[in-house]
């Protein structure tokens, strides 16, 4: 009898043990982790100087210069306040609210000359191109000069009267080399730059900007930017 007791008791503890544990993992929540939003920040102002990046007043990135870029930053996704500085300074060129959605992918690019920067920014659809293709981007970001096509070589528009700001959302390209022109969309015969071998490789994704200043010399010359976005 005195056994059955005891075993009695040793079962009651061990259940009420159990019972504590078990309330104690309920009431127990594992912290939610933050939702991010990937941000590319690109220095697209020919005559500007190098800058910092800074969100939500925090330093994410230093002495960007023309016509570089940051990569993918991942940010906090929300509404977010973004500054673009120059360089080494707390003198404030750019600011903007952006609402950054979670799993999303973002590109800014400062834009136009120095005296009317000015942010420009779009949602990057990084959807993997079918096989054998490249998604390729083209934006015009050459603030004197005139609305563009892009072409091949023969005169055959691959993106067509593209003006100062203004884009072409990705689109699937056959993977290969490419000896592209940018021509005056007015009569499309005068070529203003040539773009010859650009190498699109399948599956990547692409963004060709036009940068820098027409009849500018230097760094500011008129030429072409690629990014491979992924």
């Amino acid at each position: 009898m005195l056994i059955k007791k005891m075993l009695f008791v040793i079962l009651t503890f061990v259940t009420a043990i159990s019972f504590a544990a078990c309330s104690d993992d309920e009431n127990t929540t594992s912290p939610t982790p933050t939702e991010k939003a990937n941000v590319l920040v690109v220095h697209a102002s020919p005559d500007a100087p190098g800058v910092d990046l800074l969100v939500d007043n925090t330093v994410a990135g230093t002495n960007l210069t023309f016509p570089n870029n940051t990569g993918y930053l991942s940010v906090n996704a929300g509404t977010r306040n973004v500054k673009v500085n120059v360089t080494g300074t707390s003198t404030t060129v750019i600011q903007a609210n952006l609402n950054l959605v979670a799993n999303k992918n973002y590109s800014v690019f400062a834009v136009n000359q120095v005296s009317a920067i000015e942010p420009l920014v779009f949602e990057d659809d990084l959807i993997t191109p079918a096989s054998g293709k490249a998604h390729v981007r083209f934006i015009h970001l050459s603030p004197n000069a005139p609305a563009v096509n892009i072409t091949l070589t023969d005169g055959t528009i691959v993106f067509g009267n593209v003006a100062f700001k203004g884009s072409v959302n990705f689109t699937p390209l056959n993977a290969g080399i490419y000896n592209l022109q940018v021509r005056d969309a007015a009569t499309n015969q005068t070529v203003v730059l040539e773009l010859p071998n650009i190498n699109l490789q399948a599956g990547k994704i692409y963004t060709v900007f036009a940068k820098g200043l027409l009849g500018g010399t230097g760094v500011q010359e008129l030429g072409a930017q690629i990014i491979v976005n992924k």
